[in-house]
């Protein structure tokens, strides 16, 4: 019947004959991971470099969430045809495995032998030797060793243990085994649990895969039909793409299944061209009559979330909603400003500091809680100016130009990462900026201001949030800026700290806490003390005495600078 969407049955034929009455070679829109068919949005080429970078990290874990659909099995695929020669990759893709199968199918994957004596199934440890063994003489071979896990959200508690522990295979230079976690929103959800903080504490890298906006939909779209064979101009209407990335919400998976009917559709009633009517229909035949699309939901309306401290308790995500502190906090944050968001500012050239002194503590407040969640309209929409509000908690104006720059002439220093991590919040005890993505937005800034065990508070002008921590992990990617107090003498900007003005008064900060017992003895030489306090503080002992390293000495000495509420 002209205009009906053609029956489900026999999909492949019906698909085939629409290519042809289109002039494509082949199906456009098909879900099958085909790395031919990536597309390489800027968020998707981040995503590569973030598992390309696993690939020569030091150790550790990689992060790669996304919600279904967003194409991260598909760019896992991608990176194991561009790993290097001297990469040994082990891909698991059913992580629903106990801490024994976990270790068997690594071993498989590797093609470690496994030799079991005795009664009994093989143990842990009757795997994980010949494994050490392994890895110990890939290591020697000038070899990485490479583990990936797909749908890693499913992942127990005792075999992300088991994972961590995996990581403990090291030598004096590096770790032996490099882990790759992909999976769901939940997995940031899951490492964020109080029990699971040793593991967060070694991810290195992480990244969060969104869904595309309206202008890549089209991106995407276009990218298909070229790489099917199309010639000639697209075959949907403006009005059509749009009404797509409405109904998709630029989830690619998505995309996929709509755009193959709605091509499906206008072939069985032999229209060249695809209208909005035709993909309106074709979003009856594909999705759920009124199912939400996960990435687009508000955030007050998410599913409950299990907070892993009661067993079979739950947790609504929802924020509580904390008003200012009349005496100050109010002030120190300032209104959001609807500009949009400038590019980072540089960092600048630092400038002489003052001695130690009794460090701050931003203010406690205890005002009624409200269940909210922030709203982009609440929170601060321009990077600089959240930097200057930043600087109204250091006491430090910085009104005039780049934020950096004016911090610098002030004896502060801007610092930046996109790889923070929940547990390096709480080791650097500081206010700090963290950059928010909430569904369907832009990129905002809030500050964080407090932190407990389970929970942290943020600031934007006059408004204060309190979230759980599984509640921050989906809408907070890693990204944190702060600034931190330069080391009396420096007049240039620090990167290693180990020369010059900066290198003696470290080496007297560290000789001091040796002295006062809070820094193992024995050492005497600055390398050899930076490496000692590194180690000991969770740093990556690599020598160099960067910011990280400046900012936990000003801790441990009680160098004036704001710290977190404590909650």
């Amino acid at each position: 019947m002209p205009g009906a969407i053609v029956p489900a049955s026999g999909p492949r034929y019906a698909a085939g004959m629409y290519a042809e009455f289109f002039g494509l070679k082949q199906d456009p829109f098909s879900i099958a991971p085909d790395p031919r068919y990536l597309f390489m949005s800027e968020r998707h080429r981040d995503a590569l470099a973030h598992l390309l970078y696993g690939v020569q990290g030091g150790g550790g874990f990689v992060l790669l969430t996304g919600e279904i659909g967003t194409g991260k099995t598909t760019i896992c695929r991608c990176f194991l045809e561009q790993t290097p020669e001297n990469c040994r990759v082990a891909y698991i893709f059913n992580p629903k495995l106990t801490v024994v199968e976990l270790l068997r199918t690594v071993c498989d994957e590797f093609g470690v032998v496994v030799n079991h004596q005795g009664p009994g199934e093989a143990t842990a440890k009757d795997h994980i030797d010949p494994l050490n063994t392994f890895l110990l003489a890939s290591h020697a071979a000038g070899q990485h060793a490479v583990l990936i896990i797909d749908e890693a959200q499913n992942l127990s508690a005792d075999v992300l243990e088991q994972l961590r522990l995996l990581t403990n295979l090291e030598t004096n230079t590096r770790k032996l085994l490099q882990i790759i976690l992909i999976g769901q929103p939940e997995l940031r959800r899951l490492l964020a649990r109080p029990e699971l903080e040793q593991l967060a504490q070694r991810v290195i890298a992480r990244f969060h895969l969104d869904a595309l906006d309206e202008a890549e939909t089209q991106q995407y779209i276009q990218h298909r039909m070229d790489v099917a064979g199309l010639h000639g101009p697209l075959p949907f209407t403006r009005d059509a793409l749009r009404r797509v990335h409405t109904l998709t919400a630029g989830v690619p998976r998505r995309i996929n299944l709509l755009c193959d009917r709605a091509l499906l559709g206008a072939y069985a009633s032999g229209q060249h061209r695809v209208e909005r009517a035709v993909v309106d229909k074709a979003a009856t035949e594909v999705f759920e009559p009124s199912a939400p699309t996960r990435s687009r939901r508000p955030l007050a309306s998410l599913a409950l979330v299990a907070t892993g401290a009661v067993s079979g308790a739950l947790l609504v995500f929802a924020a509580m909603h904390v008003d200012k502190n009349p005496a100050k906090l109010a002030a120190e944050a300032g209104a959001p400003p609807p500009a949009a968001a400038p590019r980072q500012p540089a960092m600048a050239d630092p400038a002489p500091t003052d001695e130690p002194t009794a460090p701050a503590t931003v203010r406690d407040v205890e005002p009624p809680p409200l269940v909210e969640v922030p709203a982009f309209s609440d929170l601060l929409r321009s990077e600089t100016l959240a930097w200057r509000a930043l600087g109204r908690i250091w006491d430090q104006p910085l009104e005039e130009g780049d934020p950096c720059s004016t911090a610098l002439k002030q004896g502060l220093q801007c610092y930046r990462t996109g790889r923070m991590t929940l547990h390096g919040l709480r080791q650097l005890d500081r206010p700090g900026l963290l950059t928010l993505r909430l569904p369907g937005q832009p990129v905002a800034w809030a500050m964080l201001v407090a932190m407990g065990t389970d929970s942290a508070v943020l600031q934007a002008g006059e408004h204060r949030w309190q979230l759980p921590l599984t509640g921050l992990a989906d809408i907070w990617r890693g990204d944190y800026a702060t600034l931190w107090r330069l080391p009396p003498g420096q007049s240039t900007r620090l990167v290693d700290g180990r020369q010059g003005l900066a290198a003696e008064w470290l080496n007297t900060q560290l000789g001091t806490l040796q002295r006062d017992g809070k820094l193992a003895p024995g050492t005497t030489t600055l390398d050899a003390r930076v490496q000692t306090f590194q180690r000991a503080n969770g740093i990556d002992a690599n020598g160099e005495a960067g910011p990280v390293t400046f900012m936990q000495v000003n801790r441990a000495r009680g160098v004036d600078e704001p710290r977190l509420q404590p909650l």
